[in-house]
Formats: C-alpha cells, structure tokens, sequence
C-alpha cells in the first residue's frame, strides 16, 4: 500500500509574496502578517496559505496558473461597505466654489444648486441605461484600486418608481461587472418638496418598502437620523417595516447632531451605524457591546471640511468593531479606498493595521458577510497584489495607486 499523499490539484497559485495580509487576527490592530508566503485558489477559493513548503505538501501545482508576487504583498480586496454608487451627473461647481470659500448665499445668487436635492433632481428622471454606463465606469475605477465588493444605496430619487429604479441598476451592476454589489434601500434620504414628512413616511413604510422588498431588491434598510431629517423614533418605524421584508437594518446616525440613533442601532443590534461624528462615548461602548459595526468615512469629513471629525481613536479604544468606507457621493468624489486609508491614519489616529484591517475585515463585518475579507482556508479568493515590498506603503503612499493585479472569485481581474 502506498503511503504517498494524495494532493490537491488548484487552479491558481501565488508565490513569493513579500507578505501575505490575512487579516485574521483578533482584534482590529492584528493583520496577521506572513512573510515570504504563498496562496492557493481552488474553485473560487482560498484553499491554502502558507510557506512554500506547506503549499507544495499538500496541493499539486503543475498545470495551474501562477502569479509570482516577489517582493509585493498579497491583501484581501477591500470591501467598501457605505456608497451612494448610482448618481447622474456631478455636484463639482458646488465644491469648487466652497473650496473658493463662497458662502451659501453667494453660490445662490450665482445659481448654484446645492445638496443632495440636486442630486436628486438630477438623478431621478435619467434613464437607466445612463444610470447605469455612469455607475459602471466609477464601479470599475474602484476595482482598479482594489474594492472587490461594494455596497450601493438608493436615495436619489426620493419617490417609488425612481427608488426602484436605482436599485435596479445597482442589481445589474452586480450582474454584469466582477464585482459583487450589494442593494441598500435607502428611501429615507431625505424628502421630495411635493410631499409633507409625514406623507413621504407613509410612501416608504407601506408604499416604498412593500414593493422594494416583494421584488427582493435590497439586502438592507437604512435611514437618515438626524436632525432635520428622521428622528429616532421615524428611523425605527422605518427600520422595523424593513424587516419585515427581509431587509436587515443599517442607520445613518450622528453625522451633524445626536438625537438617538446610534441607541438605536445598539438596541436594534444593526448590522452597522454610519457617520458617528457626535456619538457620546456611552454610546459608543453600547455599541461595542452589541457588536454593531460603525462605519467610518474620513472622505466625507476631508470633502465637506466637517467642524467635528468622529474620534476613531476613541472607538477603537473601547473596542468597537469599525470599518471604512469611501461614502462615494457627489459630496465625497472618491473611488479609491487607498485614499481613505491615508486619511484615516494621518487624520484620524488609525495605525496602519486598523485601517487595513476596518477597509478589509471591518468592510465584511458591516455587510454581514462572513464568508470574504480575510485570506484563510474556505473564504471567498477576492485578493489584491500590491507592487510594494511592505504593507505599510498603503498608508505612505500619497495619491499613489499601489494595486498591480486583483483577482475576483479565484480569477484575475485587473492585472496592471
């Protein structure tokens, strides 16, 4: 009898890596660094990590693809897990003039149009196919930089059919490009100047939602709480109708005031609370304590020169599960998670390891995924090899693009 081992034959192998990133440590500082590593891919997923030794013991390499990543690293994609994905147009003559310092009333004077309103105006009666060309040509830049999963919310359209349609697109985005989207119904963006709040709460809860969830077109239900928007007590109305339909909870909260919405999302043990610039520090260990993710986009702050940036290094502290994102809108112009992890260490008091591990692990953890944003054995192979000789450059690196090749499912998607 032969005691020769019988080895699995992979579909893709990467060898050399300077480091390989798992992000499978406890805590937000540990990334588990593995130096001089390799990866192996089989039917879309990792099936092995390890020294070149433990690879070659147990899979059979000849045949297969291979990636020599040589002084580069090896991280999971990341997971951008807050955007406004699909948008007409620009809001760019809005930010040029407050960047000049033009105050409100002079950019009326001059015709500008401001806020998400004009979003809205110029969103929601677009074609699809235009929603769609736009939507997809940003989606793809992001997987130039190395996002492999996003999430898109509606919330331009601010009526049924406009609502629905934006969730349509966001679907088709999923069908057709490499990446995995995911729809949150987000109706509760603000209000349409035809209708008082308490009517447009009526069109969400039995109109809006009955409809969006019959169609299975939204994984989560999130909602804006603050002032002069939704109160706590409309957000878990909102929140509670989602439900319903399947639609697991998220919240815009404390973004410019605190009025209970973060409570919320700890009671509630949401998926994840987004924004938290004026979350109180109770708050913030209530939130620990339910494991609800708090989603962090120094983009926004940096874009809109928010007068109260959220304390990440508090959060982080007290042992809050965090996560960034890019908060791609028309007022957070950004596609690249490289960026915002440069602000959320030079701005924000991340080490680079946190903001690794919030734009990778943290990323899934706010989308209640559980199955990507690590690189170990049985995860989704979503991968990307950076053409730097450590992980610390994804930080350093100012405005540089350092992503040489990403890999979807196990399969190369972008190879620079």
């Amino acid at each position: 009898m032969s005691d020769t081992k019988v080895k699995i034959k992979v579909d893709l192998w990467i060898s050399n890596a300077a480091e390989v990133i798992t992000c499978a440590g406890e805590g937000m500082s540990e990334i588990g660094v593995l130096e001089n590593a390799w990866v192996a891919v089989k039917d879309g997923k990792i099936a092995g990590v390890g020294t070149e030794a433990e690879i070659k013991e147990s899979f059979e390499l000849e045949g297969s693809d291979v990636i020599d990543a040589k002084g580069k690293v090896v991280a999971p994609g990341f997971i951008d897990s807050h955007t406004h994905l699909v948008f007409y147009g620009t809001r760019v003559e809005e930010y040029a003039a407050k960047v000049a310092g033009y105050t409100p009333e002079r950019l009326e004077e001059l015709g500008i149009s401001m806020g998400p309103n004009r979003t809205v105006e110029l969103t929601r009666n677009r074609p699809s196919e235009e929603l769609f060309e736009q939507s997809k040509k940003r989606l793809m830049t992001m997987l130039n930089y190395g996002i492999t999963t996003v999430e898109s919310k509606s919330g331009y359209g601010l009526t049924t059919e406009s609502e629905i349609k934006i969730l349509e697109v966001s679907r088709r985005l999923h069908e057709e490009t490499p990446l995995d989207v995911l729809n949150t119904f987000l109706g509760a963006h603000g209000f349409p100047e035809d209708l008082t709040k308490e009517e447009y709460l009526d069109v969400i809860i039995n109109e809006m939602i009955p409809r969006v969830g019959e169609r299975g077109l939204a994984e989560f239900c999130d909602v804006w709480c603050d002032d002069g928007y939704f109160t706590a007590e409309e957000s878990e109305k909102i929140l509670k109708a989602g439900l319903k339909y399947g639609m697991k909870p998220k919240i815009h909260a404390d973004a410019y005031s605190y009025i209970g919405g973060t409570d919320l999302a700890a009671e509630m043990k949401m998926v994840s609370v987004d924004h938290l610039n004026y979350t109180p520090v109770a708050v913030m260990e209530k939130l620990a304590e339910a494991n609800v993710t708090g989603v962090l986009m120094p983009s926004l702050d940096f874009a809109v020169s928010h007068k109260r940036p959220f304390d990440a290094r508090k959060m982080l502290d007290l042992g809050m599960q965090v996560a960034l994102a890019t908060d791609l809108c028309p007022a957070s112009y950004t596609q690249s998670m490289q960026f915002v992890i440069n602000l959320a260490c030079r701005l924000y008091q991340f080490s680079v390891e946190e903001a690794i591990k919030a734009a990778t692990y943290g990323g899934a953890k706010a989308l209640d995924l559980n199955d990507r944003g690590t690189i170990q054995e049985g995860k989704i192979a979503d991968l990307q090899i950076w053409d730097v000789p450590t992980y610390k450059h994804v930080a350093y690196e100012l405005g540089t693009n350092i992503v040489e090749t990403v890999i979807k499912n196990g399969k190369v998607v972008v190879c620079r």
